[in-house]
């Protein structure tokens, strides 16, 4: 049951970093510090929304499996 948890952990955290990686933001560096200008929402639409959505979800679970093993074990 570890090793299955511990290698859906595996697999959760390479989906995580390409979603989170494929994501595309139009903006620099002077965003993060509140330069964003005009943009301050944004509609995704289409894959953006998919990769957005799948981000979230595998994030979660990225952190729910440690629980459980803290459970487990």
């Amino acid at each position: 049951m570890v090793k299955l948890l511990l290698t859906i952990e595996a697999i959760t955290c390479v989906i995580l970093m390409v979603c989170i990686l494929l994501q595309h933001r139009a903006s620099g560096l002077s965003a993060t510090f509140g330069g964003g200008g005009a943009t301050t929402y944004i509609q995704r639409r289409g894959a953006e929304k998919l990769l957005f959505r799948l981000a979230i979800w595998s994030s979660f679970v990225f952190l729910l499996i440690p629980v459980l093993l803290w459970y487990i074990g």
